[in-house]
């Protein structure tokens, strides 16, 4: 039985449909000419989804807009010094940010 509008609205309110796509982006792999290549992944998706935060709670953390992280993400902008130092510190120390999140 499909489901209605209200029960897919619920259901997509608790999903964070950019980590679910870049999870399925980053287990797919390309095969041409018998050659398997890794889809790579930018710095910043990286640290966020090491993070475990959504693209809305990182940005809020880093103190940007979503719509600014998501040019970070996607290569079409470069973070600026004082976030590329907290982007790192995502990176190698993400229970540093869940914590400062919380």
């Amino acid at each position: 039985m499909p489901m209605t509008t209200k029960e897919l609205k619920k259901r997509d309110a608790k999903r964070d449909l950019g980590a679910e796509l870049l999870e399925s982006v980053q287990q797919m792999k390309v095969r041409r000419a018998g050659k398997t290549h890794k889809i790579t992944v930018s710095p910043v998706v990286s640290a966020r989804m090491k993070s475990g935060l959504s693209q809305s709670a990182f940005a809020k953390l880093l103190g940007v807009s979503v719509r600014t992280l998501q040019d970070w993400e996607q290569g079409r902008r470069e973070p600026s010094g004082a976030a590329k130092t907290l982007i790192a510190i995502a990176e190698r120390r993400p229970e540093v940010l869940r914590e400062a999140a919380a």
